[in-house]
C-alpha cells in the first residue's frame, strides 16, 4: 500500500481507489468528447475532475503514471528526436494516378489475376476508405498502455514523437478489453480544415509565419521539439491498420478481415472514419470513388484520394508484396488541390468590416475541382513575406469551401524590374483614407457608414439590440434592402415605406409594418447607444458610455481633438485616434447629420454626468439568472451609477451579483473571498443610503 501526505492526511487504499476512479472517468469522458463527439458532462465538470486528479498527483508525484490524463501535455523541449526502428516496416502503398473509373477497374483486374480468379468467380471484397492528406504514425501499446509514437520515416526507421502525440485528445493513453501484450496501431495524424484556418488566422494576427496547407501544419506540429507548442496546434487522428502484434498469454485473437480489424480498433477507443465501408468488386469501388469525390469539398478534412484494400487478411497474405508495396492495396487519387499558374496582377478588395485584402489576378488554372482566376494574398505583410510580385509563377491552393489562396512562389527570374506592391492610400470603393493602426497587420478603410462595401455590416451593427435596437431587421432582410439598392446609406433606413418593404421576398404587410414600427421606435434612443451604433472602430458599449458621460453632447465629441479624447476614462491613443479619424471624414459627419434630420434624437447635456455616481470605482460581475432584471438591464443600471461590469472574477472584483443557476464564477468568487450579493442587494446599492 502506498502511503503519504495527501492534503495533510495519509494516502490509504480508498485514496488510491479514488485516484484510479478519477483516471477512468477522465479517460471515458475524453473518449466521448474527442472521438465520439458526444460529451456526457459539461466542460466545467471535466475541468473539476481534472483539477482534482492534478492536485492528488502534485501532492504525490510517485503516483503519476504514463497513462494518466494529466500527462497529455508535459515534458521538456527536446534537443532532437530519437530514431526508432520499426518492428514491422511501415511500407507505402501504390498510387493509382488514373483518376477515372478505369483506375479502380485496373486494380481489381490485377487482384483477380494474382488470385487466379475467372469471370465465374464471385467479386473480391474490399475495404474502401478515404486517403487522408496527413502524416502516417505508429502508436505502440504495451499491456494496454501507450508507450511510444513514431513517424513513418523511410519505412524502416522513424522518429520518436511520443511527447507531441500525447497532446492529441483522440489518441487513447490506455486501452483495455482483450488487448494483446503488444499492439501497434497505425493511422494518420491530420489537421481539420477549420482548425487549420483558425491556426493560420492566429499566426497572421501575431505577424508570424503561416502554414501552406493542413498537412504541412500537422507535420510541423508532430515534429515540434517543444511539446507545449505542439499542444497549441490542433491535431486529429484516424486509425487504419496495425503493425506489430504480440498476443497476450490469455490468447487474444484479432479478427481475420481488414474491416473487422478496424472495428476492433474502434471498440478499443481509436477513432475510425465514418466513411470506411465494404465494397464488392470494381463497380462498388468506382461508386465509392465517385461518391467520396462529390463529398470532398464538404468534408472537414483534406483528402487526396481513396484507398482500396482486399478485406480478407488471408488473401492479403496470398497476394503479398512487390517492390515493397502490397499487391492487395492501392491509393486511387483525385485531381490535385494545389497547382501552379502565373500571377498577372494584384487587386484590392474591401470587406464588410473595412479590411483591405490584396487579391491575386491569375491566369486561369483548374484546381480543387474548379477554374480559379483569383486568390487571396491575405495582407501586405504576408504578401511581402512570400516575396510575391506580378509576373511570378505562384502555387495556388483550393480545398473545400476555403477561399483559393496563393501559398508560395516558384522561383523564376524576372526579365525586368518589378516594384513591390503597396497598399493604396485611399479606399478603392469610397475614397476614404486607408489606415493601419500601430501593431496591426491589416489595412482598413476609415469610411465606415459611408463605404458601400461596409454598408450591410454598418446597418446590422446599427440595428442590433445593444445599439438602436431595430427588432426584425435581420441579415436576410438587410441583404435584400442593400442588394436591391432600396438602402444606399444608413439614413435611407428611416425613409422606407410600407409598400416598398412589403414587396420584398417573404415580407408580408404585417411583418413590414412591424419593422417600420421598430424603426420609428429606434428614433428615441440615448447618446451612448447612438455612438455605439455608428460602428466606430474600437468604440464598444463601455467606451460609448464613457464618451457620453465625459462630453455630454455629440457635437463636443465630433469636434474633440485626440488630446481631448485622451482625457476620457479608458480611452487610449489608438481609440482616440480612431474616433478622431472617423469624425474627420466629411461623409461620416454628413451621415450623422442626416440621421439627426430623420428624427433620431436623445437627451443631451449633463444628464448622464449629473446622475448619482453611487457605484463609481466599483467592479461587478453578474452570473446566473436574476429574478426580475435581465443581465443587460442590471448592467445598464450599474454603469449608469458609475460602476463597471466585468466578464470574469478577480481579486479586483467588488461584488458578484448571483442569480439562479450561477456557475463557476460564483465558485471563484467564494474561493477569492469576493462579496456575493443578490438582485435585492444590488437594487439597495443603486438606491443609496436612506
Amino acid at each position: 500500500m502506498v502511503t503519504g501526505d495527501l492534503f495533510g492526511a495519509e494516502v490509504s487504499g480508498p485514496d488510491l481507489a479514488q485516484l484510479e476512479s478519477l483516471r477512468q472517468q477522465l479517460h471515458h469522458h475524453a473518449h466521448q468528447y474527442y472521438v465520439l463527439d458526444q460529451p456526457e458532462i459539461p466542460d466545467a465538470e471535466y475541468d473539476r475532475l481534472f483539477r482534482e486528479l492534478q492536485a492528488i498527483e502534485q501532492a504525490h508525484p510517485e503516483l503519476i503514471t504514463p497513462d494518466s490524463p494529466t500527462q497529455r501535455v508535459g515534458g521538456k523541449p527536446l534537443a532532437q528526436f530519437a530514431s526508432v526502428r520499426h518492428a514491422v516496416p511501415m511500407l507505402s502503398i501504390r498510387t493509382e494516378t488514373d483518376t477515372e473509373a478505369s483506375g479502380a477497374e485496373n486494380f481489381d483486374a490485377r487482384v483477380r489475376r494474382e488470385l487466379e480468379l475467372d469471370e465465374a468467380d464471385p467479386p473480391v471484397e474490399y475495404v474502401a476508405e478515404p486517403k487522408f492528406d496527413g502524416l502516417a504514425l505508429n502508436l505502440r501499446y504495451e499491456h494496454g498502455v501507450f508507450v511510444q509514437a513514431t513517424t513513418r520515416g523511410d519505412g524502416e526507421t522513424g522518429e520518436d514523437v511520443t511527447q507531441n502525440i500525447r497532446t492529441i485528445g483522440q489518441v487513447p493513453l490506455r486501452i483495455s478489453g482483450g488487448v494483446p501484450d503488444v499492439l501497434e496501431v497505425r493511422g494518420e495524424v491530420y489537421m481539420r480544415r477549420d482548425d487549420f484556418e483558425t491556426l493560420n488566422n492566429r499566426q497572421r494576427e501575431k505577424g508570424e509565419k503561416t502554414f501552406v496547407n493542413p498537412r504541412n501544419a500537422a507535420a510541423g506540429a508532430v515534429r515540434q521539439l517543444d511539446p507545449a507548442i505542439a499542444a497549441q496546434r490542433p491535431l486529429s487522428f484516424y486509425a487504419y491498420g496495425v503493425g506489430e502484434v504480440l498476443p497476450s498469454k490469455a490468447g487474444s485473437v484479432l479478427p481475420d478481415t481488414q474491416y473487422g480489424l478496424l472495428k476492433q480498433l474502434e471498440s478499443w477507443g481509436f477513432p475510425l472514419s465514418a466513411l470506411v465501408t465494404i465494397a464488392q468488386g470494381a463497380p462498388e469501388l468506382i461508386a465509392y470513388h465517385i461518391r467520396i469525390g462529390q463529398q470532398r469539398d464538404t468534408l472537414p478534412f483534406d483528402i487526396d484520394g481513396v484507398v482500396y484494400k482486399v478485406n480478407a487478411l488471408a488473401l492479403q497474405k496470398r497476394l503479398g508484396f512487390v517492390t515493397r508495396e502490397p499487391r492487395w492495396a492501392v491509393a486511387h487519387k483525385y485531381p490535385a488541390q494545389e497547382q501552379q499558374t502565373r500571377m498577372i496582377g494584384i487587386d484590392v478588395q474591401v470587406g464588410r468590416t473595412g479590411k483591405l485584402t490584396p487579391v491575386a489576378r491569375l491566369a486561369p488554372v483548374f484546381v480543387g475541382g474548379v477554374t480559379v482566376t483569383n486568390a487571396t494574398l491575405h495582407n501586405l505583410f504576408e504578401l511581402r513575406r512570400k516575396r510575391v510580385r506580378v509576373g511570378d509563377t505562384v502555387i495556388v491552393r483550393r480545398a473545400g469551401d476555403v477561399i483559393p489562396e496563393v501559398v508560395g512562389v516558384v522561383p523564376t527570374p524576372h526579365p525586368h524590374y518589378v516594384p513591390n506592391f503597396h497598399m493604396p492610400p485611399t479606399c478603392p470603393i469610397c475614397g476614404s483614407a486607408v489606415v493601419r493602426e500601430k501593431g496591426e497587420i491589416n489595412h482598413r478603410c476609415s469610411g465606415g457608414l459611408f463605404c458601400a462595401a461596409q454598408r450591410k455590416q454598418a446597418i446590422l451593427h446599427y440595428a442590433q439590440r445593444r445599439a438602436l435596437d431595430v427588432e426584425g431587421l435581420g441579415e436576410k432582410l438587410v441583404d435584400q434592402l442593400v442588394d436591391t439598392q432600396v438602402i444606399r446609406t444608413l439614413p435611407d433606413l428611416y425613409r422606407l415605406g410600407l409598400s416598398g418593404l412589403a414587396a420584398l421576398d417573404r415580407m408580408a404587410e404585417k411583418s413590414a409594418q412591424n419593422v417600420l414600427d421598430a424603426i420609428e421606435k429606434s428614433k428615441h434612443t440615448t447618446l451612448p447607444r447612438f455612438l455605439f451604433g455608428l460602428g466606430i472602430r474600437h468604440v464598444g458599449e463601455a467606451t460609448a458610455k464613457e464618451l457620453a458621460r465625459h462630453f455630454g453632447k455629440l457635437d463636443a465629441i465630433m469636434e474633440a481633438s485626440p488630446e481631448a479624447l485622451l482625457q476620457v476614462n479608458d480611452v487610449g491613443p489608438i481609440v482616440a485616434q480612431s474616433i478622431h479619424i472617423f469624425f474627420a471624414q466629411e461623409h461620416n459627419r454628413e451621415v450623422v447629420e442626416q440621421l439627426r434630420s430623420c428624427g433620431v434624437s436623445w437627451e443631451e447635456g449633463d444628464a448622464a454626468a449629473a446622475a448619482p455616481q453611487l457605484l463609481a470605482g466599483q467592479t461587478f460581475v453578474i452570473t446566473g439568472s436574476l429574478p426580475n432584471l435581465s443581465r443587460d438591464e442590471a448592467r445598464d443600471m450599474i454603469e449608469a451609477a458609475g460602476g463597471k461590469v466585468a466578464g470574469s472574477v478577480s481579486k479586483k472584483t467588488s461584488y458578484v451579483v448571483a442569480g439562479a443557476e450561477a456557475g463557476s464564477k460564483l465558485d471563484k468568487a467564494q474561493a477569492l473571498g469576493v462579496t456575493v450579493i443578490d438582485e435585492a442587494h444590488l437594487l439597495a446599492l443603486l438606491k443609496g443610503p436612506e
